[in-house]
């Protein structure tokens, strides 16, 4: 139950007036009752007076204060877990993006504990393996989290050592030109000349004059290893019944990447034998899909007019069979005929090539992985701007979608009504696929110039919210939409459709476009007629 301020005022002062009136008409019948057993034990009664009375807890209303909507009910919490758990399922987005989303609502340990229990409570074998793949991705993306925030602290840290380290040697420097006669301090101003020079090279070099080392030189940090230990749980002994080194690469060959090879090489250094095993094993299922991929490209090869080739190729595309040996194996033969002087067949090995790599983005579960597999090939950021333009503009419809409305409207003889234009690919969903590969594949280094995967997704993602705001402008928030809609009190209808159809085209929706205007205006129906009386 409420109760307003007046109505805790009143309770108070009535029940100060019913106390008073105790004291005043003379002790009750349990006071009189303690005094005879006090004056039996022989002892003093105590006295009782108003001070007494106040400093009891007459006068604590702390307990008709206590409500129950301080803390939400259990139902209330069971139903608010479901709508998440919900929407957290039935996303079109991918888990891992909408996780990190709600990053503090998906790691509340309450929220974590409910999700257990309704794991192990549930009877239906889809349900539960659904809900464990949940909660796996959930430990996932929350172990990747910490890691990168671990690595950034450990960066930060080693900034802080070179910096200190740079400090020092500058006050070394200044200490060392203190002491400096007029002839060094001329000899050491004709070294300023080539101090650029000098920067570039030191740039290049370690800090003992050694070179930059590569990406397999480098050494592999703790962060990577913690961030490979359920990949090695996976593929490293002890194995299920039937298993062994061999059909475990083939199972997961494509999670083989160059940093993973590298954690289990140094595993091998250490005197890993299983790791050993598993690279042995690695390296004979590369050599075994490198001769497919000969035969491959030698059966394309055979066919002897471009044309021809690339039909072969697009047949191997849809069999399945272009794959990083192919592709690798068309790049080499292209470099070594360069090098060789052979211009022609050098173009024709890099046009089969690029012909391959279309064809295996083709085969892509979504256009967006296509787009992105496109933009990662491409240096050149003026060809990569045209490539998000072409996905990025909303193009008009060939053929109109055949649905009931546009049925009805041919039988009355009217012209059916035209799809909207739309994108190839739309703004968001390419920014959601942009942050799906880092948080599943941000770690591989693929290009020692280009740096990490991480840092060149970034730099698309980029370029893409440019393209995005040529092409549709600055997106507001549902906020900004409103203020605007109040500061222009006189917009018209025709205002507000022409802001209506530039939410639509930025993905986003008008706050008034919606089905349930009496949500917007209380008190209205759906006709737009007040309702009274509740009705």
């Amino acid at each position: 139950m409420h109760l307003t301020s007046a109505a805790l005022a009143a309770a108070a002062c009535g029940s100060a007036i019913q106390k008073s009136e105790a004291f005043t008409r003379g002790p009750s019948g349990g006071t009189q009752q303690r005094r005879r057993d006090v004056a039996r034990s022989g002892r003093k009664a105590p006295l009782f007076g108003i001070m007494d009375e106040v400093n009891s807890d007459a006068f604590d209303l702390s307990s008709l204060l206590a409500t129950d909507d301080d803390e939400p009910s259990t139902n209330e919490m069971e139903k608010a877990y479901e709508m998440f758990l919900g929407q957290l399922v039935f996303s079109t987005n991918d888990p891992r993006i909408d996780i990190m989303d709600n990053y503090d609502l998906v790691m509340d340990p309450a929220w974590l504990t409910w999700l257990t229990r309704k794991i192990a409570g549930t009877t239906d074998v889809e349900e539960k393996m659904a809900l464990q793949d949940l909660n796996d991705m959930i430990i996932d993306v929350k172990k990747r989290v910490e890691l990168s925030k671990a690595a950034e602290e450990r960066a930060a840290k080693e900034a802080e050592e070179r910096d200190a380290e740079r400090i020092a040697a500058a006050e070394a420097e200044m200490e060392e030109g203190r002491s400096l006669s007029g002839t060094d301090l001329l000899r050491k101003a004709a070294r300023v000349d080539t101090a650029g020079v000098d920067a570039m090279i030191k740039e290049n070099e370690g800090p003992e004059g050694a070179k930059r080392k590569t990406f397999y030189e480098a050494e592999i940090t703790p962060e990577v290893r913690a961030s490979y230990e359920d990949m090695c749980s996976k593929v490293l002994p002890p194995y299920r019944a039937g298993d062994t080194p061999a059909t475990v690469v083939f199972a997961y060959y494509d999670q083989f990447d160059a940093q993973f090879i590298k954690v289990l090489n140094e595993r091998a250094m250490n005197g890993d034998g299983d790791s050993q095993a598993l690279l042995d094993a690695l390296a004979v299922e590369q050599q075994k899909r490198v001769n497919d991929a000969t035969e491959n490209l030698r059966d394309v090869l055979s066919k002897g007019d471009p044309m021809r080739m690339e039909g072969a190729i697009v047949r191997l595309a849809k069999e399945g069979k272009i794959d990083e040996a192919f592709l690798l194996l068309l790049e080499a033969n292209a470099d070594q005929a360069r090098a060789a002087g052979a211009t022609g067949p050098a173009e024709l090995m890099t046009k089969l090539r690029e012909r391959a790599m279309n064809e295996k983005d083709k085969q892509s579960a979504s256009k967006e992985i296509k787009l992105l597999r496109q933009l990662l090939r491409e240096d050149d950021s003026s060809k990569r701007e045209d490539l998000l333009t072409e996905a990025f503009t909303p193009k008009e419809a060939l053929i109109v979608p055949g649905t009931m409305e546009n049925a009805e409207r041919a039988i009355d003889g009217e012209a059916a009504e035209d799809e909207k234009p739309m994108p190839d690919v739309p703004p968001p969903d390419f920014i959601n696929c942009c942050k799906a590969v880092l948080l599943n594949f941000g770690n591989l280094n693929i290009d020692e110039e280009r740096g990490d995967l991480s840092v060149q997704i970034k730099q698309i993602a980029s370029e893409a919210e440019v393209v995005a705001t040529r092409i549709y402008g600055k997106g507001m928030t549902q906020r900004e939409q409103q203020d605007r809609a109040w500061k222009e009190q006189t917009t018209s209808i025709f205002d507000l459709e022409t802001l209506e159809i530039e939410a639509e085209r930025r993905g986003e929706t008008a706050p008034w476009a919606t089905d349930a205007p009496d949500e917007i205006f209380p008190g209205f129906g759906p006709d737009g007629k007040m309702s009274i009386g509740g009705s």
